[in-house]
């Protein structure tokens, strides 16, 4: 799919249902849903966290054509879920919005990163690598209770 345009800004109220579905399509497939609407919501609403949108335009329309989530804390940021839609990936989307939110937590202190990603998630995997996440452990029944997750970190400073 062309990709006419993107822009990143933070998400609405309005978005947290799309958000929802793309995380339960692209990232919680086959696992229990956790991240629904009332989640994304709140963490909208989280004065310590940041839901950023990629509003993107095609030839056939305009939509969310992926998004993050990052909590801060006072030493170390937290992303929970980074989602790109199938037809919009290989457009830098991902990257465009890890950078962002990797800028915002080390403007706002952060020291270090962390998230997790499926161990069987061999190209999440090799995404956060190549923008230097190590692999620091391997979390068995980490996601619903049945699958391996592995934890990454980022070093910021």
């Amino acid at each position: 799919m062309e990709l006419l345009s993107k822009q990143l800004g933070p998400a609405t109220p309005d978005d947290a249902a799309v958000l929802a579905r793309m995380s339960r399509d692209y990232i919680e497939r086959a696992l229990e849903w956790r991240w629904r609407r009332e989640q994304i919501l709140r963490m909208i609403r989280h004065p310590d966290a940041v839901v950023l949108c990629a509003r993107c335009t095609t030839k056939l329309e305009t939509t969310i054509g992926g998004f993050g989530i990052m909590q801060y804390g006072l030493e170390h940021a937290h992303l929970n879920l980074l989602a790109v839609r199938p037809a919009l990936r290989r457009h830098r989307l991902a990257t465009d919005i890890l950078t962002w939110l990797e800028e915002t937590a080390d403007v706002a202190g952060a020291s270090r990163i962390d998230l997790e990603v499926r161990m069987r998630n061999t190209g999440a995997r090799a995404f956060y690598r190549a923008r230097r996440y190590e692999e620091i452990e391997f979390v068995p029944r980490y996601y619903s209770g049945v699958e391996t997750a592995v934890r990454l970190r980022k070093i910021l400073r």
